[in-house]
C-alpha cells in the first residue's frame, strides 16, 4: 500500500467554531437529519463528527443545515440496530469479508446510518440516488437494505477489476468511469486518502484478530493438563 499512502498528507484546518456535545442532530434542508456526537465550522461547511474521537465524519455545506436539535432517538450501533448481524448477513449473501464491509461503513459514514454526504449519498454505505436506485434500494437509510445494496455494489466492483481491492474501492469512492479513466486509482486527494484509509483500517481489523486468536491460543496451551509421565518397571 505504499504506493496509496504516499499520497496522504496532512491537512490543517482552521475552525472557525467548535461545539461539543454528547449527541445532536443536524436536520437539513432538504428534510434528512444527520446524528453526531460533535461538530465544528469549517469555513462554508460543518464538519458532523460521528464519533467523540473523530474517527468519521461528514461535512456537509453551511447552507444546507437548516438547524440542530437533541438526539432523543437510540445511538446507532445500539442492540436495536443488531449492525454485526446485519453486516454479517450481507457479507455472506455475497461472500465478502465481513471486516472489509466494516471498514467501508466506517470510511463512508461513521455506522451513522442517516448520514448523508453534501452529494446526496445516503445511509450506511453512502449510496447516492442514482446507484440506490439502480441496486433496488428503496430506503438507503434502512441498515439492513443499505448495507445489502453497498456490499453487492463492492462485489459487483471487484469482478468487474478482477479482484482488485485498490481500483474496486477507489471506483466505489469516484466511480468507475474515473477509474478506467486513469486506468487505476485517479488523482483525487479524497479518492486517494479513501482507499488508503479503508485498507488500513481492514489490515488494523486482521492484525487485531490474529493477536487475539494467538493470545487464545497461547491462554489455551497453558491451561491444558499436563501429560503424566510413564512409570518405569
Amino acid at each position: 500500500m505504499r504506493s496509496i499512502e504516499k499520497f496522504v498528507v496532512v491537512l490543517a484546518f482552521l475552525a472557525v467554531s467548535v461545539r461539543g456535545f454528547t449527541a445532536d442532530v443536524a436536520v437539513l434542508r432538504n428534510g434528512f437529519s444527520i446524528r453526531h456526537e460533535r461538530r465544528e465550522v469549517i469555513g462554508e461547511v460543518t464538519r458532523l463528527y460521528m464519533n467523540s474521537d473523530g474517527s468519521g465524519y461528514v461535512d456537509v455545506q453551511n447552507s444546507e443545515v437548516d438547524h440542530f436539535e437533541q438526539d432523543l432517538a437510540p445511538a446507532p450501533g445500539t442492540a436495536a440496530l443488531k449492525l454485526p448481524d446485519v453486516v454479517g448477513s450481507a457479507s455472506h449473501r455475497y461472500h465478502l469479508d465481513p471486516d472489509l464491509v466494516n471498514s467501508v461503513i466506517r470510511a463512508e459514514s461513521g455506522f451513522n446510518p442517516k448520514a448523508v454526504s453534501r452529494k446526496g449519498a445516503m445511509g450506511l454505505m453512502q449510496l447516492e440516488p442514482q446507484t440506490a436506485a439502480q441496486l433496488g434500494v428503496a430506503d438507503p437509510f434502512d441498515p439492513a437494505t443499505n448495507v445489502d445494496g453497498g456490499t453487492r455494489y463492492l462485489r459487483e466492483l471487484l469482478v468487474r477489476y478482477n479482484f482488485d481491492l485498490i481500483k474496486a474501492l477507489a471506483a466505489y469512492n469516484a466511480g468507475p468511469q474515473r477509474v478506467e479513466q486513469y486506468h487505476g486509482v485517479p488523482p483525487y486527494y479524497e479518492t486517494q486518502a479513501y482507499v488508503t484509509r479503508v485498507v488500513r483500517d481492514f489490515n488494523r481489523q486482521k492484525l487485531a484478530e490474529q493477536k487475539a486468536a494467538a493470545i487464545k491460543k497461547a491462554s489455551a496451551h497453558k491451561t491444558q493438563p499436563a501429560k503424566p509421565t510413564p512409570l518405569s518397571r
